[in-house]
């Protein structure tokens, strides 16, 4: 059973450190225009979206390797600071290592809505997801 559980706990630590580098490079090259079918979201909704999937997976990957009711809040809250800090540092790198992007305040606020929606969200399923952590302990 602890060799099923850590290898949950290995799967999304990929996952998890998978997307923060697709997230980094996607920040750095340079793109197209992107839509999705007839939907066309702006920019901005891209920046909440991406920052509020980088929050989501790190937190999985801590809720499942942690016991959650010791370090819930508080690694959620160094979640979201290092996610802020992370978008800050792309928004810097856009700027200076890059000649086809320019770093924009109004990306900085959107990742941060996107990280400020995701901690909303675990905050208010606190309770329900340390449950279900339970139950996949048990399991495991």
């Amino acid at each position: 059973m602890l060799i099923k559980k850590f290898l949950v706990v290995k799967i999304s630590l990929f996952v998890a450190g998978l997307y923060t580098v697709a997230l980094t490079v996607s920040s750095l090259v340079k793109l197209g225009k992107i839509s999705l079918g007839s939907f066309s979201p702006t920019d901005k909704l891209l920046h909440l979206l991406a920052y509020f999937g980088l929050v989501l997976l790190w937190k999985v990957y801590f809720i499942l390797k942690n016991r959650p009711e010791i370090t819930y809040k508080k690694n959620l809250f160094k979640i979201a600071g290092f996610s802020g800090l992370f978008g800050m540092l792309i928004e810097v790198l856009q700027g200076t290592v890059t000649s086809y992007r320019e770093p924009d305040w109004y990306d900085i606020l959107a990742n941060t809505t996107g990280i400020l929606l995701a901690v909303i969200i675990f905050l208010f399923f606190e309770k329900s997801l340390k449950r279900l952590n339970s139950k996949i302990n048990l399991i495991f």
